[in-house]
C-alpha cells in the first residue's frame, strides 16, 4: 500500500521506493502529459508546445516514409529494464509490433526496448537527467 503521497513539480515523491507494479496501479499515469517510471519514482513528462508537436509529427512522417522495416510511434509507452517511459517517438521493427487477436496494435505499449527512442528537448530544458 502506498501512503503519504506528495506532489512536487510533476514528481510524486514516495517515502519508500515504488515498484513498477505499484506504478502501473496508479490511476493517472496515462493522463496528458503521461507519467513515467524511472529509478523508483513516478515523474510526469513536461508538456510540449506547438513547435514540439510539429517536429514530432514531421519526424514520425519522415521515418515512416523511408520504406524500411521500421515504424515510428509517437508517445508509445515502452516498459523494459525496470523503467516505463513514454518517448516522443519510439521506432520499432514492424515484426515486433504487438498485435491483438484481430491484428490491431495493442493499446498498452511495448514491453521491450525499441530500436530508437527520440526525445525532443524544449529550449528551456537542454539537459537530460
Amino acid at each position: 500500500m502506498i501512503k503519504n503521497l506528495g506532489l512536487t513539480q510533476g514528481k510524486i515523491i514516495f517515502p519508500e521506493t515504488m515498484t513498477l507494479e505499484e506504478f502501473f496501479k496508479l490511476p493517472y499515469i496515462e493522463e496528458s502529459p503521461a507519467w513515467e517510471y524511472i529509478n523508483g519514482e513516478a515523474i510526469q513528462k513536461p508538456m510540449g508546445g506547438g513547435k514540439h508537436s510539429l517536429l514530432q509529427k514531421r519526424l514520425v512522417a519522415v521515418i515512416d516514409q523511408l520504406g524500411t522495416n521500421y515504424e515510428a510511434f509517437p508517445e508509445l509507452r515502452c516498459t523494459c529494464g525496470n523503467r516505463s517511459v513514454v518517448p516522443d517517438v519510439a521506432v520499432i521493427s514492424i515484426n515486433q509490433i504487438p498485435l491483438d487477436d484481430s491484428g490491431d496494435i495493442i493499446s498498452s505499449g511495448i514491453d521491450f526496448a525499441p530500436a530508437w527512442v527520440i526525445e525532443i528537448l524544449s529550449p528551456g530544458r537542454l539537459s537530460v537527467e
